[in-house]
């Protein structure tokens, strides 16, 4: 039950992002709950794979290394769904970071 309400949450957050966001288009809101629910098994299977091998570079980076990581899921879930579209690697960087803090809003309210 705690998956499905914080996919729900971050599918929220994903659809906030693009509409505050001109270079991030998502198609309707189960498009993007689509996106938070691949993003969630992509981040828990190649995520975790890419953070433990990348671990040494991500401690000497102070975890930027990870973010990198995290915004590379993003574009790869941006060439699997077909209703969301970033324009580039900028946009997706900014996504991440609305997508993190509206998501964490709506984790704290609910």
């Amino acid at each position: 039950m705690e998956f499905i309400l914080h996919t729900i949450i971050v599918g929220i957050a994903v659809a906030v992002a693009a509409y505050i966001l001109p270079g991030v288009t998502v198609r309707n809101i189960l498009t993007a709950i689509w996106v938070a629910f691949l993003l969630a098994i992509i981040n828990g299977t190649i995520g975790k794979i890419l953070h433990f091998l990348t671990m040494p570079f991500n401690w000497l980076t102070l975890g930027l290394v990870g973010f990198i990581i995290n915004v590379l899921m993003i574009l790869l879930v941006d060439r699997i769904v077909p209703g969301f579209k970033i324009k580039n690697f900028l946009w997706a960087v900014l996504f991440a970071i609305i997508v993190s803090i509206v998501s964490g809003i709506l984790e704290w309210i609910f």
